[in-house]
């Protein structure tokens, strides 16, 4: 989780995985030269820690409540432990909401969390109190990404864009990986980064993947391995339908989020009591 819990715990100083803060002030941590500001921040979340998005589902209304997605392991109550799941729980998280250029223009509140989990995927989904997309627009000219249905592709163009760091990077969908496994979490089905180009460091956590030269969201960031190390914590290893594991220092990788329509509700609204939801709960 670059690794995942790794972004977050560095600067609670908790133990953890995935993309940990890097250690001293923001001002002095060395910035990969991928990792620029040139992209459109619009909808894009600051958190304390890590990073989001402002995300509508495809059929949503405007006067839909808001959701945050950002990973399991940004979680403020901490990481879920394997084998749980966090469902319908009251939240008072800020969101800072960020301008086309990057600016946080509102700090939005959470009133619930929706679902988190590390289990399987790595996604923490939060509705914002007292905001629809409508409410958002009309306030700060600030619409959403789409959380897109479909799996993507290799090959595809995409960009992760922080809100921690106000930057982003662009590169491809190198490969999909069947599990992706780091200390006790596996996570299935996730997507590796090509290189160069996509060089997560820490505090990139919960960014959203999008698809390049569109607003749709395919995958949120989440981990990374940062020291060639096998199946730990901060160097997870990819694991085939065989069984036989492969790790790499420097692969970067993300979850899908495709899988999330499996409990979309004729309501729209994201609901693991469904048959088929292949979320962990």
């Amino acid at each position: 989780m670059k690794s995942i819990a790794i972004l977050l715990l560095a600067s609670l100083g908790l133990s953890a995985h995935a993309l940990p803060l890097p250690k001293g002030p923001r001002a002095f941590v060395a910035i990969p030269p991928t990792f620029t500001a040139d992209y459109n921040f619009e909808g894009i979340i600051a958190l304390d820690d890590c990073s989001g998005s402002l995300v509508r589902l495809e059929n949503a209304k405007d006067t839909d409540t808001a959701l945050v997605f950002t990973n399991g392991h940004c979680l403020e109550t901490g990481m879920p432990d394997p084998g749980t799941a966090v469902v319908h729980e009251s939240s008072s998280r800020r969101l800072g909401l960020m301008d086309v250029s990057g600016n946080v223009v509102a700090t939005l509140r959470a009133s619930e969390i929706v679902y988190s989990s590390m289990t399987k995927t790595d996604v923490t989904i939060y509705k914002v109190r007292g905001e629809t997309y409508a409410s958002i627009a009309q306030k700060y000219n600030i619409h959403p990404l789409t959380l897109v249905s479909q799996h993507p592709a290799v090959g595809q163009r995409i960009e992760i864009i922080s809100g921690y760091w106000h930057r982003g990077y662009s590169c491809s969908v190198d490969a999909f990986i069947f599990n992706l496994r780091e200390g006790v979490y596996t996570w299935d089905d996730s997507l590796r980064y090509s290189e160069p180009g996509c060089e997560v460091i820490g505090g990139t956590s919960g960014s959203p993947v999008i698809a390049a030269g569109t607003r749709n969201m395919i995958a949120i960031n989440n981990t990374g391995n940062e020291d060639g190390g096998r199946c730990t914590d901060n160097n997870p290893c990819e694991v085939d339908k065989s069984g036989n594991i492969t790790f790499q220092r420097g692969n970067n990788y993300a979850e899908e989020t495709y899988q999330i329509y499996s409990c979309v509700n004729a309501n729209n609204e994201i609901d693991v009591t469904m048959a088929g939801c292949q979320l962990f709960h």
